[in-house]
C-alpha cells in the first residue's frame, strides 16, 4: 500500500534530524523534508500555507485561533525553545542599566506578534515590574528594511506600536540611538562591530536565566509542529503518526547528547553542560506534549492576551489535536 505524502517544512534541528534523514519514518506517511530557516517557512505558510505539515511561530498560531476557519491544527512538538533574557540589546546612552530603565523608552522588535518578543515582554513585566504598555515600540526588519507583521494586528489603544521607514533597519537604529533597545531572535548585526555601543541588558544572561528557570520551571517555548487544518481532516490519523515520529526523533538526539565516547557535537565541554542541564532541568529537559509543558503553555496564553494579540481564555489542551493528548495503554 502507497503511503500518504506529505511536505514537512522545518529546520535543521539535532531532535528533527532523523525525519529530514529518514532514519526515522512516520507510519503510514512519506514525508518530503523542506529544510528551511524558520523566517521563510513562517512567511510561506502563513501567506500561502504551502506545506501540509510545519514548524510555525506559536505565538502566530495562537493568533490564527482567532479565525473562525483555524487554518492549522497543532501538535504538541516544539522544535523551538530558548530562553530570552539575551534577546534584549541596549544602546549605551540610553540611560538603560536595569530592566525599569525600559519604561517610556523606544524598543524596536522586528514583529510585534513574534513568540520571541511576546516572552521578553511578558517576562519584564511579570518579574522586573516593567509594564507592556510603559513603551513605545517600533517594528521593522532588523537586518534587511521593508518587513512587516505577517498577521495584522488589533491591539488595544494603550499598546503603541509605530513602523520604522522603508529604508531603516532596527540594528542600524539601535547603532544610531534612534532606538533605545531591541527585543529580538537573532543577535543584531551591529552588535559585536559597535565597540561597547550597544550591549546587552542582562551581560550575565546565563545566570539570570537559569534563575528564572528555577523560580518558574519554563522553558519557553517558541515553535510549534501544525497540520494545514484540510490534510488534518482527511486524514485524522497523521496527528499521532507524526507525533510519534517526532518523539522518536527526539529520543535519538537524547542518546547522541549522552554519548561519551567521543564527542558528537564541536561543542568541547559538551559532557559536562549535558549533566549541567539535567541536575537543572531533569533528563527530559526538553519536553513534548501537553503535560509536562501545561505551565508554561499557560504562561504563554495569558501574555498573548495581556499583549492585546488574543482575546480568548484557552487550556493548552485546546491548541493540539485531540489524538494526540492521551495513548493506549496495554
Amino acid at each position: 500500500m502507497s503511503k500518504l505524502k506529505l511536505s514537512l517544512a522545518c529546520w535543521n534541528y539535532d531532535r528533527t534530524r532523523a525525519l529530514m534523514d529518514g532514519s526515522v519514518q512516520a507510519e503510514g506517511i512519506d514525508i518530503n523534508y523542506l529544510n528551511l530557516p524558520v523566517e521563510e517557512t513562517f512567511f510561506r505558510m502563513l501567506r500561502n500555507q504551502e506545506f501540509d505539515v510545519a514548524e510555525l511561530s506559536l505565538s502566530s498560531y495562537l493568533m490564527g485561533l482567532k479565525n473562525p476557519k483555524r487554518p492549522f491544527i497543532a501538535i504538541p512538538v516544539f522544535p523551538s525553545c530558548v530562553f530570552r533574557h539575551s534577546g534584549i540589546f541596549v544602546n549605551a546612552n540610553s540611560g538603560i542599566v536595569e530592566p525599569k530603565d525600559l519604561i517610556g523608552k523606544r524598543v524596536g522588535t522586528p514583529e510585534y506578534q513574534m513568540t520571541a518578543a511576546v516572552w521578553i515582554r511578558g517576562i519584564l513585566a511579570d518579574h522586573h515590574a516593567v509594564p507592556i504598555d510603559s513603551m513605545t515600540y517600533f517594528t521593522g526588519g532588523a537586518e534587511q528594511p521593508g518587513r512587516a507583521e505577517k498577521l495584522k494586528l488589533e491591539l488595544p489603544p494603550n499598546i503603541k506600536v509605530e513602523r520604522i521607514g522603508p529604508h531603516q533597519t532596527l540594528s542600524q537604529m539601535l547603532l544610531d540611538g534612534e532606538i533605545d533597545a531591541l527585543y529580538t531572535a537573532r543577535t543584531p548585526s551591529t552588535f559585536k562591530p559597535s565597540q561597547g555601543k550597544i550591549r546587552r541588558l542582562f551581560p550575565n544572561y546565563g545566570e539570570v536565566e537559569r534563575d528564572y528557570f528555577r523560580k518558574t520551571h519554563i522553558f519557553p517555548i517558541m515553535h510549534v509542529i501544525v497540520i494545514r487544518r484540510e490534510v488534518y481532516e482527511a486524514n485524522r490519523w497523521i496527528a499521532q503518526s507524526l507525533y510519534k515520529a517526532f518523539l522518536k526523533a527526539q529520543q535519538l538526539c537524547y542518546e547522541d547528547l549522552s554519548e561519551n565516547v567521543v564527542l558528537k557535537s564541536m561543542l568541547p565541554w559538551l559532557n559536562s553542560n549535558v549533566e549541567e542541564v539535567c541536575t537543572e532541568m531533569g533528563d527530559d529537559f526538553w519536553p513534548y506534549g501537553v503535560e509536562r509543558t501545561h505551565q508554561t503553555l499557560s504562561t504563554l496564553l495569558r501574555y498573548s492576551r495581556e499583549q492585546g494579540l488574543t482575546t480568548s481564555v484557552m487550556e493548552p489542551q485546546d491548541l493540539f489535536a485531540s489524538e494526540t493528548l492521551e495513548a493506549f495503554k496495554i
